[in-house]
């Protein structure tokens, strides 16, 4: 699947809410509060292209 700047995203993560999605949703894709942003990662963070994308497939999650 393409997102909405042309670059591929898996499709196995836009199919549902996974709790890192969630956490990223709740916190508006703000990586300084971002638990992952703390392991020291060497990637470049695709979450908020994923949030976006769910929102576009499957709608904003229910937050309790």
């Amino acid at each position: 699947m393409k997102n909405f700047s042309g670059e591929e995203i898996s499709d196995s993560i836009t199919q549902n809410w996974t709790e890192q999605a969630l956490e990223c949703y709740r916190i508006k894709c703000d990586c300084r509060k971002c638990s992952l942003s703390k392991g020291n990662y060497s990637f470049i963070c695709q979450m908020p292209k994923v949030i976006d994308a769910l929102i576009h497939i499957i709608g904003k999650p229910r937050m309790a």
